[in-house]
């Protein structure tokens, strides 16, 4: 019987205008950490997310995928350099458009699968629909494609479980010095008036590679309408899956059923791409 390939991380630090970044490599011992042109899985966090609130999800879909992973944090988010200047309702463009391609030339990395979760989502199908002839296939769990009201009134809860209870020493272990500012990015940006008409519908008929659209049903941030938008608007290329009793967070609150959803998505991505 074969032995299972061991996947093992290596972090590296990327140097971008705005300051630095902190990221991991995930690939199997001894090989090179980004093998020129092999596809690779690029996991993109959520609004208040880090390489380590991942857990090993991403281990666990390298190991049963076979296909490399990387792993970054944005600016403001984990180990990377603190955020500068006020964020604009313009953000997730600005990190999906400029930011990512940034990151992913320095990390050579040519032939991608995204997998976003939340924010991370709406900036894979943001990219995705701009470099269409980059992207082998999206994985979103939770992605925005438009605000809800559900939204805000999730993000006014979090406002106020912030400052009543261990929410922000909880967001420490893994943020640091970096928590207070980049909490308040996130819920003041969502929550100001000019951003309830955010959208990025207009670019979805715009992706052409496999994706696959991942939502619980009980996700406090948004209503499965979301993930309706998304397979009606993208085409023939998208699919949905809503998980039942599962929140805001699928690869951890659903992870079996998450990962035995997307590995054989990703081997349909892959052999499209032969």
């Amino acid at each position: 019987m074969k032995e299972p390939i061991s996947f093992v991380r290596k972090a590296v630090d990327l140097s971008l205008p705005d300051g630095r970044l902190s990221g991991e490599f995930i690939a199997p011992s001894g090989e090179p950490a980004s093998p020129p042109g092999a596809p690779t899985l690029v996991f993109l966090h959520e609004g208040l997310g880090s390489i380590g609130q991942w857990r090993d999800f991403p281990d666990e879909l390298c190991a049963a995928s076979g296909l490399c992973g990387f792993i970054y944090e944005r600016q403001g988010h984990g180990r990377s350099d603190p955020l500068v200047g006020k964020r604009t309702v313009a953000y997730l463009h600005k990190e999906a458009l400029r930011v990512l391609p940034a990151v992913l030339e320095q990390a050579n990395i040519s032939n991608v699968v995204l997998i976003g979760h939340s924010d991370g989502g709406s900036m894979a199908l943001l990219f995705a629909a701009a470099y269409p002839e980059r992207v082998l296939g999206v994985v979103t769990e939770a992605a925005h494609v438009f605000v809800e009201d559900v939204t805000l009134a999730g993000i006014r809860k979090a406002v106020e479980l912030y400052a009543t209870s261990p929410m922000k020493q909880q967001l420490e272990k893994y943020h640091g010095a970096n928590t207070e500012a980049l909490f308040h990015a996130w819920a003041d940006t969502w929550l100001a008036p000019d951003f309830r008409d955010w959208s990025i519908e207009y670019c979805l008929d715009r992706i052409r590679c496999p994706l696959l659209a991942i939502q619980g049903r009980d996700d406090e941030y948004g209503t499965p309408l979301q993930v309706e938008t998304i397979v009606a608007l993208a085409g023939q290329t998208a699919q949905p899956l809503i998980i039942d009793g599962c929140g805001h967070i699928p690869h951890h609150q659903a992870k079996r059923q998450v990962l035995a959803a997307v590995v054989p998505f990703l081997a349909g991505c892959i052999s499209k791409s032969v």
